[in-house]
């Protein structure tokens, strides 16, 4: 990711570290990224499942649990019964961000009535 320049003389780069910060805000950013994420910590849920809980149209949880898994937060597995069944839940990726969210969860608990 390219460092953003300053706006003055008095302004400096970011450093590398803002903008490790700011590639993984960019990676997870979605708002229904965040959600389904956030959702399977409680573990592993069939897609209509996750539909439900999240309260996103098929086509979107379609598309947002497609997209973490090619991330690598997220793995689906195929239960070939009838009917086929899809089951989604994190990868030890995705659930190195749980602290993440207990984190953002207390920070909110403080700050997010401002």
């Amino acid at each position: 990711m390219p460092v953003p320049q300053p706006d003055s003389e008095d302004d400096q780069p970011l450093g590398e570290d803002a903008c490790n910060v700011i590639d993984s805000i960019t990676q997870l950013g979605s708002q229904w990224r965040l959600v389904v994420l956030y959702d399977l910590q409680q573990g592993e849920k069939r897609f209509n499942e996750l539909k439900r809980s999240t309260g996103a149209s098929s086509r979107t949880l379609s598309r947002v649990v497609d997209d973490l898994q090619e991330l690598g937060y997220v793995s689906r597995r195929l239960e070939e019964d009838s009917p086929v069944a899809t089951y989604y839940s994190l990868t030890a990726k995705g659930e190195s961000l749980c602290p993440v969210f207990d984190e953002l969860e207390e920070w909110s608990k403080e700050w997010g009535g401002e």
